[in-house]
C-alpha cells in the first residue's frame, strides 16, 4: 500500500516554485497523483512564490533557488517568516556550498538536487510535512564544511580577543563572531544537549515538552537559548550542528 493510503488524514498542500514551466508541470503532475498530496498552486519566480504562500498557506513548497526577480532563498527566508508552520523543500540544480548554507540559513527543511530520484522525493516530502530536517549525505558534509568553517573562525575571533582584547574594526560583520568574542558561552547543559538531539530529530517542541517533562513554553525558552549558544537562526541549523557534533564525536 502506498504511503498516505489509509486513513482519512488531510492530503499534504504543496505549492510549486520553479521558473521553467516544464519542470513546474512535472514536478506538479507527479505530486499530483499520489493520494495523499495535492498540488494548491504553481509559482515562477520568488515573488510569487511568497504572494501565493500568504494566500493559500500550503503545508509544504517546493522551490527553486535560481529563478528571475526573486531567487529561492530570499523567498524562503520570507515564507518561513511569514508562515512557521509551512515547511520549505529546496530543489535546484544548485549543490555549492554556498547555496546550500544560504538554504539551510533561509529556514529551508530539506535540500533536494534535480537528479533525485521521484521516490526520494516524495518521501522527502511526508518527512519535511511531518517535520523532519532531510539533508542527503552529499548535501550535509557540504552544510558540515560550512559549520566547520565558521565554528573554526569564531575560536581564532575569541583566541585573538583573549590575547589582544576585543577589537570591533578587525572582526568581520556578523552576529555569530561577535558572540563569540564576548567569551566561551556555547557550552551547553545536559538538558540543553538532550534538547537539541531531539530537535535533530525532527522534533517539535510539543513533542519535546513530553518527552522531557517539561512545558512547552519552557521548552520554547531552551530552543532560544540554545540558538544562542549555538549562533545558530534556524531550528535546521541546530539539526545540521547535531549532526555535525555527532559525526566528530
Amino acid at each position: 500500500m502506498r504511503p498516505g493510503a489509509a486513513g482519512t488524514a488531510p492530503r499534504i498542500r504543496v505549492l510549486v516554485v520553479d521558473d521553467q514551466a516544464l519542470i513546474r508541470r512535472g514536478m506538479s503532475l507527479l505530486l499530483s497523483v499520489e493520494p495523499d498530496m495535492e498540488v494548491v498552486g504553481q509559482a515562477a519566480d520568488g515573488v510569487e512564490a511568497v504572494e501565493m504562500a500568504a494566500d493559500l498557506r500550503p503545508d509544504v513548497v517546493l522551490m527553486d533557488l535560481h529563478m528571475p526577480r526573486k531567487g529561492g532563498v530570499a523567498a524562503t527566508r520570507e515564507i518561513t517568516l511569514l508562515l512557521p508552520h509551512t515547511r520549505v523543500l529546496v530543489l535546484t540544480t544548485l549543490d555549492t556550498e554556498e547555496a546550500v548554507f544560504d538554504a539551510v540559513r533561509a529556514g529551508a527543511h530539506a535540500y533536494l538536487v534535480k537528479d533525485a530520484s521521484e521516490d526520494e522525493l516524495l518521501e522527502t516530502v511526508r518527512a519535511v510535512h511531518r517535520g523532519e530536517f532531510r539533508l542527503t549525505a552529499q548535501i550535509a558534509r557540504k552544510v558540515m564544511d560550512q559549520f566547520r568553517l565558521l565554528v573554526s573562525r569564531s575560536e581564532d575571533v575569541r583566541a585573538s580577543a583573549q590575547v589582544t582584547g576585543p577589537a570591533p574594526s578587525a572582526i568581520a560583520p556578523g552576529a555569530g563572531q561577535a558572540r563569540a568574542a564576548d567569551g566561551p558561552a556555547d557550552t551547553l547543559s545536559e538538558k540543553e544537549e538532550r534538547i537539541l538531539n531531539l530537535i535533530a530529530e525532527g522534533k517539535s517542541n510539543k513533542q519535546i515538552a513530553v518527552t522531557v517533562f517539561l512545558a512547552e513554553g519552557t521548552v520554547k525558552n531552551y530552543v532560544s537559548r540554545i540558538m544562542e549558544k549555538l549562533h545558530a537562526n534556524t531550528r535546521t541549523e541546530l539539526a545540521v550542528i547535531s549532526v555535525r557534533q555527532r559525526h566528530e564525536e
